[in-house]
């Protein structure tokens, strides 16, 4: 087995439902490791174009019309981080990106430039594809809401959040949010003054299984605190609640969903 095989940890593919006609754009420097992921995506149903420099794939995955990006941080040209800035300036496009495992600082800094997820290499082709299939399963769900549910706003003190235009307000002034950022406050206002189970925030944002090691819902949290202010009516936002979840303040009064 070679080498990029090796760090595919390559199984046998299987073709998988909600696959066909999805273009995904992939990224990455590696010529053999594109080669083996194209293979594996194809045979599940994917319709696979590579590039393999930042910048040429920044102005690719702007120009045409993906379903989904996979980004590599370390990249000729500009890297990773400089290409998804470039893209996010101008598309909502779905962005998985590629990490070197362990490197958190990485994870972080593609989850604030507004990354959808992050898997650390070497991965599993099958979780790769999991992960696929998740962000495309919230991009669709988000596209496919009901009328009702997309002139909803929920408002709790000082934060409105607009579920149809995906924007949020603080004492009227926006807040600009990643889609992931957007999606947790949602889950955290609709429970406001009760504790939101870290597990229950990875699967109804992320749409998988929590795993101890993965820190993104914390990632989004901190950002949160960071965009929305830390205090509000004298009351730290969104408290954590140890070993449990997140607690976001609940301002003398219960949630008030506005249609």
């Amino acid at each position: 087995m070679n080498t990029a095989s090796k760090r595919l940890k390559l199984n046998e593919p299987g073709r998988g439902t909600g696959s066909v006609g999805k273009k995904i754009l992939v990224i990455d420097d590696d010529a053999e490791l594109c080669e083996l992921v194209s293979e594996y995506l194809e045979s599940e149903g994917f319709e696979i174009d590579t590039e393999g420099s930042g910048d040429h794939g920044a102005d690719r995955a702007l120009e045409s019309d993906y379903d989904l990006i996979i980004l590599d941080v370390m990249l000729p040209g500009i890297n990773g981080f400089e290409a998804l800035r470039r893209i996010r300036s101008q598309s909502n496009v779905p962005v998985l990106m590629l990490t070197a495992r362990g490197d958190d600082v990485d994870r972080i800094v593609g989850l604030e430039i507004g990354a959808d997820d992050y898997l650390p290499k070497p991965f599993n082709p099958r979780e790769l594809v999991a992960r696929i299939h998740a962000i495309l399963r919230r991009s669709s769900a988000h596209a496919n809401a009901d009328a009702a549910a997309l002139n909803e706003k929920v408002a709790i003190g000082d934060i409105q959040l607009d579920k149809g235009s995906r924007t949020v307000t603080r004492d009227n002034n926006p807040i600009h949010l990643t889609a992931m950022e957007f999606d947790v406050l949602e889950v955290l206002l609709r429970n406001a003054g009760r504790v939101v189970e870290r597990e229950n925030l990875v699967e109804q944002v992320l749409d998988r299984k929590y795993s101890p090691y993965d820190r993104s819902i914390d990632v989004h949290v901190s950002n949160l605190r960071k965009k929305l202010g830390h205090e509000v009516d004298g009351m730290e936002r969104i408290k954590s609640v140890r070993q449990i979840g997140y607690l976001y303040a609940l301002p003398g009064k219960d949630v008030d969903t506005v249609d």
